[in-house]
């Protein structure tokens, strides 16, 4: 299958800018932002896009899907124009680069890498929706979503479990459960789960430091979400009695494409050398350093995914109904918010004597310690109606954006600012990305979702006790 060509211009858009800016480098050291003097008023770009991304696909769906590429990058001229305005030319394209190479073409070139992969494996077959295979085809999706990330599990897993319930009377609950573990808290254990996490990974955060800080929360959750799905899956499982003819003939259950497990582990070994090796080999570009593992990964992970392309059937990828859409979608927005989260990163690193500063103490205690309860339910909240990976990036900022640090000292900070992006992305269909494809998905399979606020209901009622336990348990 072809790589789709609006992805090949806007992956090349991506690389002509950060060129155009590497051509235009002055001295080896750049200008920096200085956020203590930025006005407020710069992050109304960041608000603007993450709003419109929020509402605009619930409030105007057709101009949307029409033109939310234009939407994005309006946004980010207007950042870009601010920053120009207040800090200078040589300033802004140093900050600029230095996030297109460092967070932006790394975090797609994974998505794209982990996206084809993960599109060219496919579970065929039919299964039977009883309670015991539901409950294990969820717990075998939460297991692989940190292993090949919450899109491409969503994407392997969906098909097969909607074909598994397509002859039960009583099938949302289970899409339901599938968005909250699969889709959301099954992410949490590596940087590849969930792109929160990933930019973690390019924060410096270390590759294994998520698995062992917050293995104990992720398995309470997946286990208590799991233990409920199984009663309430039994419960209306014999209350239907006699179940419908299955309308999906049985065939027998196999995996194709499983040359993309072997690519899957190459990309995963990419991203974990780059996180070991330390190259002395290092390119500055515009004041910003490009070492040599970070070059090897990014050209692993195209590798990774042309070779995908090439020897994965195209047979596999329509069985998974696989499309560039979902991926160019990703690529065109969030380099609008890479480039509105900018400003908002410099003035939240001047920290105490920028302009967020009374957001930072809403954050802090009267002990100037971060209070950690704060920092987990101020990111769930705002990773459930926003976009939970630039959600992420702001309070990793706001607790001070030192790697080292906040894996040691304030570990339990970074855990609180972990779980709350990745867990409470699942609150709503926006606040992960997998969740309204999954939505999709089963709306056209016939499966009566529930609304915007419907769903809201169910993880109301579910979730939010389950994260108040959660706080009580192992925040404090």
């Amino acid at each position: 299958m072809a790589l789709h060509a609006d992805l090949r211009r806007t992956l090349a858009r991506a690389a002509v800018a950060a060129s155009a800016l590497a051509c235009a480098a002055g001295p080896a050291r750049a200008a920096e932002l200085e956020g203590a003097s930025m006005s407020p008023l710069m992050a109304l770009p960041f608000a603007g896009v993450l709003l419109s991304i929020a509402l605009l696909p619930l409030l105007a769906p057709d101009f949307w899907h029409r033109h939310y590429g234009k939407v994005a990058a309006a946004w980010a001229a207007l950042a870009l124009a601010s920053m120009l305005a207040a800090q200078g030319s040589a300033a802004t394209a140093g900050a600029v680069f230095h996030t297109v190479a460092l967070e932006y073409l790394p975090f797609i070139l994974m998505i794209f890498a982990l996206f084809t992969t993960a599109g060219g494996l496919a579970l065929q077959g039919n299964l039977h929706g009883s309670p015991a295979v539901n409950t294990g085809l969820l717990a075998l999706g939460a297991g692989a979503a940190s292993v090949i990330g919450t899109t491409g599990a969503s994407m392997v897993l969906i098909r097969p479990l909607l074909r598994a319930n397509d002859d039960r009377r009583h099938n949302v609950h289970v899409v339901v459960f599938f968005i909250f573990l699969v889709a959301n808290i099954g992410g949490s254990l590596t940087p590849i789960g969930d792109p929160p996490l990933f930019l973690g990974f390019l924060l410096g955060v270390d590759f294994f430091w998520t698995a062992a800080n917050l293995w104990k929360q992720t398995l309470f959750c997946v286990v208590a979400l799991l233990a409920v799905f199984f009663a309430l899956d039994t419960w209306l499982y014999r209350r239907e009695g006699v179940i419908a003819p299955d309308p999906t003939p049985d065939e027998p259950v196999r995996v194709t494409g499983l040359v993309n497990v072997a690519l899957i582990g190459v990309a995963v070994g990419a991203i974990v050398l780059s996180g070991l090796w330390k190259s002395q080999t290092v390119f500055v570009v515009l004041g910003t350093p490009l070492p040599l593992q970070n070059i090897v990964r990014e050209c692993v992970m195209i590798g990774v995914g042309l070779a995908s392309l090439a020897l994965t059937s195209p047979k596999t990828r329509e069985a998974n109904g696989f499309e560039w859409e979902p991926v160019l979608e990703v690529a065109r927005l969030f380099a609008g918010i890479f480039v509105c989260i900018i400003p908002v990163l410099a003035m939240l690193k001047a920290g105490a004597q920028g302009p967020f500063a009374p957001l930072i103490a809403l954050v802090t205690g009267a002990d100037g310690r971060p209070n950690e309860a704060a920092y987990f339910w101020m990111t769930g909240v705002l990773s459930s109606f926003l976009d939970n990976a630039p959600t992420y990036l702001v309070f990793f900022e706001m607790a001070g954006g030192d790697a080292g640090k906040l894996m040691t000292s304030l570990a339990s900070t970074l855990a609180a600012i972990s779980m709350g992006a990745v867990f409470m992305g699942a609150n709503t269909y926006i606040g992960n990305a997998p969740n309204f494809m999954v939505y999709a998905i089963a709306r056209r399979a016939g499966v009566e979702m529930p609304s915007f606020f419907g769903y809201m209901l169910w993880s109301g009622a579910i979730l939010l006790p389950l994260f108040a336990l959660v706080t009580l348990i192992f925040i404090g």
